[in-house]
């Protein structure tokens, strides 16, 4: 994610978002009206183990930084449709070309793992896995690309560790759809100016899906994005484009997250609306979707941690604790859905 551009799209000039937008301020989606809520007891989610998914992220890390094109990519995209594979999920791969901000071909696959595909009724969860192929914010080699721990792979390791529940157990009537978007971190740095236009040159990987998906007429009720949520004393607002698109998902989330006693990491300010994967999820894909992002509205412009898009995005800055508190507000979620 880069310049403020990179995620704020407040105000944005791409009618057909913006028209989007406006339909969902004015649906029923995004209207609040007091609800009486019944005592309904929770059941028990398994627990989520921050050492798993804290391996999974040093795993994708070993690999290099994951960049379209690059043989690093190649490997660690083997990687993570072997795991889904192993965990028990029917694992869809959906290679594209996709042009870049500067006119590169990108080779990139999404990585879809379903877990019990034969049900109608599915929820939607995922990620981006690859990483900045520069370092557009730091001072130093600022055209190399970055390790990506945090943003790329904490989302990605979170996700298979869910995974490696989802597929030992035997209890959830409901689907679950794993999916790893490609190219998300590919837009254009501050260098290139290309203005307004820059800000559909990210998240490329959910733009393809979302034109066209893994599966004909594929729906789910609605979706999950892990975006940046391994750093340490991370802070996970309640994001624009979630609360326009999706807001009783987010209520959802961020209630599981006050009962389990994460309101330390789920604050309740609202951000500006973003450009995320969950954008065009919601908007072309018709999935209703809500985005865990770390973004602190009290510091802007670097709202997403000092190490966003630096050489700092490292193993070092990745928090078990983080990991925990993410992972078991997202499964008690799904298994209370």
């Amino acid at each position: 994610m880069g310049p403020r551009l990179r995620r704020l799209i407040a105000p944005f000039p791409i009618g057909l978002l913006l028209s989007a937008w406006m339909l969902a301020s004015c649906g029923g989606e995004t209207a609040e009206r007091p609800v009486t809520e019944l005592a309904v007891e929770r059941i028990k989610a398994p627990a989520f183990s921050s050492d798993s998914a804290y391996g999974y992220i040093q795993s994708q890390v070993d690999f290099g930084p994951r960049v379209p094109n690059s043989k690093e990519h190649v490997a660690c995209g083997d990687w993570l449709a072997n795991e889904l594979t192993r965990h028990g999920a029917v694992v869809i791969e959906q290679p594209g070309r996709v042009r870049a901000y500067d006119g590169t071909v990108l080779e990139m696959r999404n990585i879809i793992g379903q877990f019990r595909p034969q049900n109608q009724e599915r929820i939607m969860l995922y990620a981006h896995w690859d990483t900045r192929p520069f370092a557009d914010k730091d001072t130093i080699r600022i055209r190399e690309p970055i390790d990506g721990a945090n943003d790329g792979g904490s989302g990605v390791g979170v996700l298979l560790e869910v995974a490696r529940i989802l597929g030992s157990d035997t209890t959830l009537d409901v689907g679950i759809d794993v999916i790893f978007f490609d190219a998300e971190d590919y837009g254009a740095p501050e260098w290139a100016n290309t203005g307004n236009g820059s800000l559909t040159t990210w998240c490329l990987g959910s733009q393809f899906w979302a034109n066209q998906p893994h599966k004909f007429g594929y729906q789910a009720k609605y979706g999950i994005l892990l975006d940046m949520v391994g750093a340490k004393d991370a802070v996970f607002n309640r994001e624009g484009t979630s609360m326009a698109f999706a807001p009783s998902i987010v209520r959802k989330i961020w209630k599981a997250a006050s009962d389990l006693g994460y309101s330390n990491y789920f604050k309740n300010d609202v951000t500006p609306q973003t450009v995320d994967d969950n954008l065009f999820v919601s908007q072309l894909g018709g999935v209703p979707s809500a985005n865990i992002v770390h973004y602190q509205v009290q510091v802007l412009p670097m709202g997403y941690g000092p190490f966003h898009h630096t050489h700092q995005d490292n193993m070092r800055v990745i928090s078990k604790p983080t990991l925990e508190a993410v992972g078991n507000t997202l499964l008690d979620v799904i298994w209370n859905d």
